[in-house]
């Protein structure tokens, strides 16, 4: 389905400033909708007139009330409509003011009330809201009385080109509703009225005196964000607590007339469940991220113990076993360390990327100058897959940098060794290509009988642990020499 900016672009004349106001209008229309328990319609005038030479009218937006059932079953989103069929419509257009009347839906048998109120923008009417009104049952309560009060007052609002705001849309997702409660402050920032829903939520807080009459801060409750809409005539939004168990959340919608605030419509939302679910998860998040800080800290103790054993053995092969132990923990770790900021079943792996070669450079003693590179990222990948991919990559690249460069001789010589790793997705598996310039692998290399037991570990967590597949070459000296090596794994769940 098109947008509302899609079709206003293709079928009207309407400049982008005008179509983001009706885009600020649609976001907020909700509330309008809801107060006056109708169905509403954007309507504007079609760029190209009709075959037989009359202006006809698209429709650019509808709106359901949450609060009544719909007379318009029908989706006329980007619709022509013929302007005999609402002449009301044009009326408005051509006056300017607000028409009133009734009109013969083809779904319906009878006439139906309907208003249409005509959309200023920068003096001019660029376009028709219609509210298709549905019967009330039985006479009008009080409050609905009310609704429909305020509903005619943020009509005047938008005939005048103050209603939507600018600032902030006061409807949507996530945004407190008509029927969460509503309390109506008058322009002395006194309660005009308040609906049994909003009165509940003001229990919560504490606040059981009548309200009508007495201003929010004589219950003994302040509210910035109701001050705020008062003093400045911007819409606010406020979440007000009592104690650890209650949370309310204030919407503040000013109303205007002549560019005065007039009132303030507060709509109030209990939100306390939502907090407390957040901070429930907030503590989890908390415990996790403890867990994994725990972890990384128990998986240095080991690398340091691993390393001061190193120090004192005599022996070169023990030392150098212990201190590619002590290596690949510290790898390990390295995941540990980004989940202890972001704990979760999910990690970005190009942070641990980061992390593996400046470890990779910190630990391994060259003879050489050798050079990492990084291409491309993995994004994010999940938990299972992060660790042993990082404990793989952590000895691949120690791999290359410790054997591909041995024949060039100490630091004094010109050759300077590049490792490149490049990172990228495809298909539904995460890759990881390993290219350096050094001297390649010997004729009777074979990785099914590797000859370290940092390569069976690699070989082992690529096909094994992860399903995925690594292939090592070397490079023809045509093609720049070195040694390739490509590993890939899918991202998928793996059992």
């Amino acid at each position: 389905m098109a947008t509302l900016a899609e079709i206003a672009s293709q079928r009207t004349s309407l400049d982008e400033a005008t179509i983001d106001h009706l885009l600020r209008l649609t976001a907020s229309w909700s509330l309008l909708a809801d107060l006056s328990f109708s169905d509403m319609l954007l309507m504007a005038k079609v760029d190209e007139p009709s075959n037989r030479g009359e202006e006809s009218f698209v429709v650019l937006g509808q709106v359901r009330p949450n609060n009544r059932s719909t007379l318009i079953n029908n989706d006329l989103v980007g619709t022509t409509q013929r302007p005999d069929a609402w002449p009301l419509v044009r009326l408005a257009f051509d006056t300017g003011t607000r028409v009133v009347g009734e009109l013969k839906l083809d779904a319906l048998d009878d006439r139906v009330p309907v208003w249409c109120i005509p959309v200023r923008f920068d003096t001019g009417i660029v376009a028709v809201l219609v509210r298709v009104q549905g019967p009330l049952r039985g006479p009008a309560s009080l409050y609905e009385q009310a609704y429909l009060s305020i509903f005619e007052r943020l009509c005047d609002m938008v005939a005048d080109a103050t209603f939507p705001y600018r600032e902030d849309d006061v409807a949507g997702p996530g945004m407190p509703r008509v029927g969460d409660g509503i309390v109506l402050i008058d322009g002395a920032g006194h309660v005009e009225f308040a609906t049994p829903n909003a009165t509940n939520a003001l229990h919560r807080l504490g606040i059981y005196a009548p309200a009508e009459g007495r201003s929010l801060d004589e219950l003994g409750l302040r509210v910035r964000a109701v001050e705020r809409a008062l003093e400045f005539a911007l819409p606010a939004m406020e979440e007000v607590d009592q104690g650890h168990d209650v949370a309310i959340l204030f919407h503040c919608v000013p109303l205007l007339e002549h560019a005065k605030t007039t009132g303030v419509v507060i709509l109030l939302r209990d939100v306390s469940d939502l907090r407390q679910l957040n901070r429930l998860v907030l503590n989890k998040e908390a415990a996790v991220r403890e867990v994994h800080h725990r972890v990384k800290n128990n998986l240095q103790t080991i690398s340091s113990l691993l390393r001061l054993q190193a120090r004192r053995s005599d022996e070169v092969e023990t030392r150098t076993a212990l201190l590619e132990a002590e290596r690949r923990v510290r790898s390990i770790a390295v995941v540990h360390e980004v989940l202890s900021r972001e704990p979760g079943e999910e990690v970005v792996f190009d942070e641990i990327v980061r992390s593996l070669v400046l470890l990779v450079e910190d630990t391994v003693l060259a003879l050489h100058p050798v050079e990492i590179v990084v291409n491309g990222q993995l994004g994010v990948l999940s938990t299972d897959l992060a660790t042993p991919l990082a404990v793989a990559l952590a000895e691949l690249l120690t791999n290359a940098v410790e054997h591909a460069f041995t024949e060039f001789g100490g630091p004094s010589n010109e050759h300077v060794g590049v490792v490149t790793l490049n990172l990228y997705q495809e298909g539904g598996n995460a890759i990881a290509e390993i290219r350096d310039n050094g001297r390649g692998l010997g004729e009777d290399f074979s990785l099914d009988v590797p000859t370290s037991l940092g390569l069976s570990i690699v070989r082992d967590l690529i096909r094994a642990q992860l399903h995925g597949t690594i292939e090592m070459k070397s490079v023809p000296h045509a093609e720049g020499g070195g040694t390739y090596v490509r590993v890939e794994v899918p991202t998928t769940a793996r059992l």
